[in-house]
């Protein structure tokens, strides 16, 4: 039997950062259902880095993630994380206050952020139906993500550092050990460790349940994404566009369009797959928004965007389970916050306060605990 300080369940970017980041001189072990890390969500993101996106503490997570994803450390040798893309809000005629109250708001927090006229807005993509643009909100310092080399250097770095990457590991049952601790029965065998973290993405709240710890109340919804040709079109250097109600978008991906509906259908965890309206729906409305058309579909997908009520993360030790820490809720937003949240982690484990950049950023410990979604009076966890 395997005995480590942490055993981090869920081989997401979640996960994967957050192991690479604790794995400070203690022995962690990360443990991944599938045959590979990053099978569901993270395999399936929109890749794009954008800090007007979310609510207050995810913003602030994401400036926060800056740095690093512009010139990664070390680990990510061979990496080059991001690339030019911008993105642009797109509005109807009928909503120029909207757009222009939009624009004001995202400036405040990311100067660079303006508003744009319909002329521009067709300059940069010209496919956008003259007729359906009243102006824009134009983000031109809105980035590409490489997902798979934030994922793949996270795990390299994990190596690296001493720690271990087990696939095939289902957990199947948690329990506190007398002394302290935890076992995790998997079907690769038992483990024991000082510290469990919950990183399973949508399954966050199962492996809470199987653990004997409430749950947050995380709900995961289904978005629907395609891929499609744009012949005629060289649409590489397009923004990302997206309308100014969020009821689809498209963006540039390796020479085609990536469609999507924007939905967030709440689901049961499971590996998403795309339904068939979700993708006619998404189809429908860039064909209205656009001249192009969309005959064939060479890919397509569905990922879970899993969330709590305030659609904040969830990070920290669990306040009525001892060494039981949470990393969870990323939502729609784990890759442009994962160099944050796991340096802000790492730093939770060791029982040490919020990074000082990020404590300038406004983000403070409670904004993401656990104990926020619980009631009366909370014991306080020992650090370990």
């Amino acid at each position: 039997m395997d005995v480590v300080d942490i055993a981090v369940i869920g081989g997401g970017i979640a996960g994967a950062s957050l192991a690479r980041a604790a794995a400070d001189g203690r022995r962690v072990l990360l443990l991944e259902r599938e045959s590979q890390p990053g099978t569901h969500s993270s395999g399936r993101s929109a890749a794009l880095f954008s800090e007007t996106y979310g609510n207050a503490v995810v913003r602030a997570l994401s400036i926060g993630s800056r740095d690093f994803l512009l010139a990664p450390p070390e680990d990510f040798a061979g990496f080059v994380l991001t690339r030019p893309r911008g993105a642009m809000h797109v509005g109807r005629p009928g909503q120029e206050t909207a757009i222009r109250s939009r624009a004001e708001a995202l400036a405040a927090l990311v100067p660079s952020v303006r508003e744009i006229g319909p002329a521009d807005a067709a300059a940069w993509v010209p496919v956008l139906q003259p007729h359906s643009v009243a102006g824009a909100v134009f983000e031109p310092e809105a980035l590409d993500l490489d997902t798979n080399g934030l994922l793949q250097g996270s795990l390299r770095g994990l190596r690296r550092r001493g720690g271990e990457v087990r696939t095939e590991a289902e957990v199947m049952a948690l329990a506190p050990l007398p002394g302290g601790g935890w076992r995790i029965e998997t079907t690769t065998g038992a483990v024991e460790a000082g510290i469990v973290v919950n990183a399973a993405g949508a399954w966050a709240d199962v492996i809470a349940t199987l653990a004997g710890v409430a749950p947050v109340g995380l709900v995961p919804k289904r978005r629907t994404a395609f891929l499609f040709d744009a012949p005629g079109h060289a649409a590489d250097g397009w923004p990302l566009v997206v309308d100014l109600d969020e009821t689809f978008y498209i963006k540039p991906d390796a020479g085609k369009l990536l469609g999507s509906p924007a939905d967030e259908t709440p689901s049961p965890p499971c590996d998403a797959q795309p339904e068939e309206i979700d993708v006619a729906v998404a189809v429908d409305r860039i064909e209205r928004a656009t001249t192009l058309q969309i005959r064939r579909l060479t890919h397509r997908w569905a990922g879970l965007r899993s969330f709590v009520a305030d659609k904040t993360p969830v990070l920290g030790f669990d306040p009525q389970a001892p060494g039981f820490f949470w990393c969870a809720g990323q939502g729609g937003y784990g890759f442009q916050t994962a160099p944050a949240m796991a340096r802000l982690g790492a730093a939770l484990l060791r029982g040490d306060p919020v990074p000082e950049d990020l404590a300038r950023l406004g983000v403070t410990a409670a904004a993401l605990a656990p104990g926020r979604f619980r009631t009366g009076p909370q014991p306080m966890e020992p650090h370990p």
